[in-house]
């Protein structure tokens, strides 16, 4: 095995879900023979979509070299984050030299919207599944999707489960099982699952309140896909 840490950048960007980013985050970091980074245009904080959780970035897009593995969160941020050709550039830039290209929730799209997703199966936020195939991605309403170096992961808590997948395939089952266990995930929602799936009525009245920002993401696609490019 090499001494040579293998490198991970996770992409910042305002607004973004800080649980779609900190849930692989404390997955991933207690891997063996890693080195975890928090990626941004500059070292400033940015501020999360919760209001006053802001999270320090740790190098910046200019400065990152290779990387082996990188991962985008998705949030209410995601659609100025697909518009950001900064960012957009840098996914492009280093995804060709990554093991693994991955996104939790809409983070999905950001990599959609740099061309790295046609021809791929994928996922996202439940509420966000459908917009996948305008970038020519395979839409697949799974927790969890492999497909060669892509892997994405559903909304917001899954990006646990992402990434415990991703420590499986990475370090093997007992790892994964043993930072599962350090974190204590026993998943058992006192409500039952939150899937639209499970709460039908309440999954088409967030669709109905969330009319402006759906307006927001189909005004964004339908500037964007057309412009998606090819596999990595």
């Amino acid at each position: 095995m090499s001494d040579t840490p293998r490198q991970f950048g996770f992409v910042l960007f305002p607004d973004l879900t800080q649980l779609d980013l900190t849930g692989p985050w404390e997955v991933l970091t207690r891997l063996p023979g890693v080195a975890c980074h928090l990626l941004s245009h500059d070292l400033a904080p940015v501020r999360s979509a919760s209001g006053g959780l802001s999270i320090l970035p740790t190098a910046t897009f200019d400065d990152c070299g290779h990387l082996d593995l990188v991962c985008v969160p998705g949030g209410p941020g995601h659609v100025a984050a697909m518009q950001d050709a900064a960012l957009i550039g840098f996914l492009r830039r280093v995804a060709p030299g990554c093991a693994h290209v991955t996104a939790v929730c809409t983070g999905s799209l950001v990599l959609a919207a740099a061309g790295l997703l046609a021809g791929r199966r994928a996922t996202t936020h439940w509420m966000s599944l459908d917009r996948l195939a305008a970038y020519g991605a395979v839409p697949v309403a799974d927790r969890v999707v492999f497909d060669g170096p892509v892997v994405t992961g559903g909304g917001v808590t899954a990006g646990i489960d992402f990434a415990l997948a991703l420590a499986a395939a990475l370090a093997g089952e007992d790892v994964a099982r043993s930072i599962a266990l350090q974190m204590e995930y026993a998943p058992a929602p006192p409500h039952g699952p939150g899937t639209p799936e499970a709460m039908p009525d309440m999954a088409a009245r967030i669709r109905e309140r969330a009319a402006p920002y759906r307006a927001r993401m189909a005004d964004v696609d339908a500037r964007l896909a057309p412009g998606a490019a090819g596999p990595i």
